[in-house]
């Protein structure tokens, strides 16, 4: 006789984890930018010399703008995408759109980062600061194309990607706003050079972020994600 065993393996339900680790990593990095523009010892429109003997002149408080960088890296491609991932039901396109200058724009950001760590490493190993400064000066094309994609693609690209969130409804549209003007804010704060707005600019986008992370904590484990 031929006894047939039926065995049901039980899954854990990890959607509830993902939601919760959406809405923690959503705000991270727009928060750290902002932290990070308004501690900037120097504006971003000073030329190679001025940058180079500020970051020299406050090499602790250039070392923290490093440190938040590097949390910005790692946080802004995957909170983009959490955004993304619900706009896009309702705005397919327009989500894509800003994903795709997004994503590109902050995936450059190491790249264009990299002078202030080089400075920061030659002003502590004691380099000469002419030394320092003629070497910053010398620019490769893809760091010029990386500074191009990450200003082109993270301004615009939020933009579209609040007007995503107030056609989507994701977030309310007091968040959809923040999102939406928080860049244009920014590029204004780099032109008349105020560590402040930039602050406030990026700050916009983190809280617009943090109520799409509260709406993703209160939505049922089906809206997020429907078991197949």
């Amino acid at each position: 006789m031929t006894e047939t065993v039926s065995r049901t393996t039980a899954r854990a339900d990890i959607r509830p984890v993902w939601r919760w680790v959406a809405a923690v990593v959503l705000p991270i990095g727009p928060a750290a930018v902002a932290l990070l523009r308004f501690l900037l010892p120097y504006n971003t429109a000073d030329d190679a010399s001025t940058i180079v003997n500020r970051i020299v002149d406050n090499l602790g408080r250039s070392s923290l703008v490093i440190w938040l960088a590097y949390v910005a890296i790692l946080t802004l491609v995957p909170g983009v995408y959490f955004v993304g991932r619900l706009t896009r039901r309702g705005t397919p396109w327009l989500t894509g759109i800003a994903l795709f200058l997004m994503v590109p724009g902050y995936l450059s950001l190491p790249w264009t980062a990299s002078s202030d760590v080089f400075t920061w490493a030659a002003g502590t190993a004691g380099i000469d600061r002419g030394a320092i400064t003629k070497i910053a000066e010398v620019s490769h094309g893809s760091m010029d194309l990386a500074g191009l994609v990450f200003v082109v693609g993270h301004v615009l690209g939020t933009v579209l990607l609040g007007i995503a969130m107030w056609r989507s409804g994701v977030g309310g549209r007091w968040a959809a706003v923040a999102v939406g003007i928080s860049q244009p804010l920014h590029l204004t704060a780099v032109i008349i050079s105020s560590h402040p707005l930039d602050l406030v600019g990026w700050g916009l986008q983190a809280a617009g972020f943090a109520a799409v992370g509260w709406a993703i904590v209160r939505m049922p484990n089906a809206e997020w994600q429907p078991v197949p």
